[in-house]
């Protein structure tokens, strides 16, 4: 008996070391899917996007002005900072440009809209 438990003891040590953590979205985001295969990087700034409006930068619930704030001081402190969109795929169109010219006030030259690879 006593082999058995070091055994199952050993697999969930195992498993717990062998999965991976990653911090969770403030909200539920599913992007659209993209035709394009390439890798995407660890993200600098990340915004958020959900269907119904609501942002988030860097896992933080922000508003259209905090947004533009929080960003324009991140890329004052550092210029090639890298600025990623994850938009929920139900988003309208209008809404993700509207975002997307925000930050390009907010001093944003260089962005990434992620999307979900298709399957």
């Amino acid at each position: 008996m006593i082999p058995l438990i070091n055994i199952v003891f050993l697999l969930l040590i195992f498993f717990m070391l062998a999965g991976t953590l990653s911090a969770t979205d403030l909200f539920e985001v599913a992007p659209p899917e993209s035709a394009s295969e390439e890798a995407v990087g660890e993200p600098e700034m990340v915004v958020l996007m959900a269907a119904d409006g609501r942002l988030a930068l860097d896992g933080q619930d922000v508003d259209e002005a905090g947004l533009r704030q929080q960003v324009a001081a991140k890329l004052a402190a550092d210029p090639d900072m890298r600025v990623r969109l994850k938009a929920d795929g139900a988003t309208e169109a209008e809404q993700v440009i509207t975002v997307m010219e925000m930050l390009r006030a907010a001093g944003v030259t260089e962005l990434t809209l992620l999307a979900a690879a298709r399957g």
